[in-house]
């Protein structure tokens, strides 16, 4: 163990633990005794949701970061940024000619103005479970060596903000030693089920040990079962008994709600988001609180509705580390152009300028020669 700075400036104990694989296997009734009156107890054999203590979250430090609003600086568009855009994009298409990209006539330009609001809440979550691992007769940390420390007690270095992980510990003094592997009882080798006692037939060898490479009377071991005739048990790789132990797994995730405020524009929204649009404002603390009155009301009401379900869904079950609240505006730009006497339009999007054609008017069947 080490004494850490804990995050309301106390020093609190920080439990070393170390990283363990995954495994279903709960162990049997009568093991469960000395761990029956601590918290980390459990009856059903899946995972069970440990629930953060209100104290958890009144431990953080109340001071606040004030949010940011930011200056615009989305460039105008002019012809030759929308014509390029749309060449760019002909240029991406094999039955596209570029042709009608270059002598268009571009009439009109008329900017839109998006909205993407976007609330991020970064929450830690934390399960336990049994598992298991052969014993090698190493020492065993039990409930001999001390009581359990309850599920939030337990201190993790918590990955960056906002990025995404997930690790599993061993709980200390939670391992529990069961002499008799229930798989193949105690028998180094699997059984055929767990009432018999006989040992698994080696399919390979068929139990002789031996096999015969192309029917020839020369035999060799088979390399299966290295010869014993039997395969070793899975479960207990042989050892005949099983330490069980519980599993803290702690997941990070980032949880995302997206509004976007097109003030009626006709624009497919799945396009939005593969494009950046200019930040202008900017709100990041461990909580956030609904935008201040802002010249679209719609947008008022989202980041109001945003919060309020993220509070009301992880709040009970999760322990909410930092929220952030951003607001983008992204360029769309609708260009009317005149080609062979007709008038046809397409936009630019995103700070990237990506094209949105919706009727090229020099288009070609797929396998055609372009004259």
């Amino acid at each position: 163990m080490r004494m850490d700075q804990g995050q309301n400036g106390d020093e609190a104990t920080t439990l070393e633990l170390e990283s363990e694989p995954e495994s279903p296997l709960v162990p049997p009734a009568d093991l469960l005794e000395p761990l029956s009156h601590y918290e980390w107890t459990f009856r059903d054999h899946g995972r069970k949701k440990l629930i953060p203590p209100p104290e958890v979250m009144e431990k953080f430090c109340e001071q606040r970061n004030n949010p940011v609003f930011l200056e615009c600086r989305i460039p105008i568009m002019t012809d030759d940024m929308a014509r390029n855009a749309l060449l760019s994009f002909v240029n991406s298409k094999c039955c596209y000619g570029n042709r009608a990209a270059g002598e268009l006539v571009i009439q009109e330009l008329k900017p839109q103005t998006l909205y993407r609001y976007r609330l991020e809440t970064f929450t830690e979550t934390r399960l336990c479970e049994w598992n298991f691992e052969p014993y090698t007769n190493a020492l065993v940390d039990g409930p001999q060596n001390g009581t359990s420390p309850q599920p939030w007690d337990i201190r993790v270095q918590v990955p960056q903000m906002f990025k995404e992980d997930t690790k599993k510990f061993r709980v200390p003094h939670s391992s529990l030693v069961k002499m008799r592997c229930v798989t193949c009882s105690g028998a180094r080798h699997k059984a055929k089920a767990k009432h018999l006692k006989h040992q698994k037939r080696c399919q390979m060898c068929s139990g002789s040990g031996r096999k015969s490479p192309n029917f020839n009377f020369t035999s060799k071991r088979c390399s299966t079962c290295s010869g014993r005739g039997s395969k070793t048990c899975t479960t207990c790789q042989g050892e005949k008994k099983l330490l069980h132990f519980i599993q803290l797994i702690i997941m990070w995730k980032n949880n995302v709600y997206e509004f976007i405020y097109d003030n009626q524009l006709n624009f497919p929204r799945e396009l939005l988001n593969k494009v950046t649009g200019d930040n202008i404002f900017k709100d990041e603390n461990m909580v956030v609180y609904p935008l201040p009155d802002f010249p679209y009301p719609e947008i008022s009401l989202a980041s109001q509705r945003a919060i309020a379900e993220h509070n009301a869904t992880f709040t009970s079950t999760s322990r909410i580390l930092q929220q952030r609240q951003t607001l983008e505006l992204i360029p769309v730009t609708e260009v009317y152009y005149q080609y062979a006497e007709e008038t046809y339009v397409y936009y630019v999007y995103g700070m990237e300028n990506k094209a949105h054609v919706l009727d090229y008017p020099e288009r070609y069947c797929c396998g055609c020669t372009i004259i």
